[in-house]
């Protein structure tokens, strides 16, 4: 191998290790080390509904910085046992600083009440690296799969749907 080629996988191992964390740190609620995930400027925008075979996603408003998302999600977890997997990713180096990559997902929540939100979908993101470190710049999150049990009200569920 040449040595663009290890610098190369040497990247996108980076950016594996990155989702890793952003997986782990979400689910055990280590809020500041989650946080370190995101660049300072993040842009997030998740669909609120299931978006196959040309389904309107109810594309929520955009979130834009770290102080706005961080707390946002974090807030609406608190009390909740979370799983979220991320597989099969597809990423690509764009620049030496920068990424895009596409990311299977499933999530789990569940609440102390027994109510449980199962989901899959993607994540949509770019990377950008500053001073030689990997962060998210912008995650889009689609949904192929929403399955919700219990008593949900509308309300309750419009916002769980914001929280991943």
């Amino acid at each position: 191998m040449s040595g663009e080629d290890v610098r190369a996988a040497d990247e996108l191992e980076a950016l594996r290790q990155l989702k890793a964390r952003y997986c782990r740190f979400l689910d055990t609620k280590d809020v500041e080390s989650w946080r370190d995930v995101f660049t300072t400027d993040v842009v997030v925008t998740l669909d609120t509904a299931v978006s196959t075979g040309g389904a309107d996603p109810m594309t929520a408003p955009g979130l834009s910085g770290v102080d706005n998302f961080v707390p946002m999600v974090m807030g609406g977890l608190g009390n909740v046992a979370t799983m979220h997997h991320c597989h099969t990713p597809e990423i690509t180096l764009t620049s030496a600083t920068t990424a895009t990559g596409i990311w299977a997902m499933e999530d789990l929540l569940v609440f102390g009440d027994g109510r449980e939100l199962h989901g899959a979908g993607h994540y949509h993101e770019t990377y950008e690296k500053r001073d030689g470190t990997w962060r998210i710049k912008s995650l889009h999150l689609t949904r192929t799969i929403l399955k919700m049990s219990g008593d949900f009200s509308a309300d309750v569920a419009n916002k769980l749907t914001h929280d991943n």
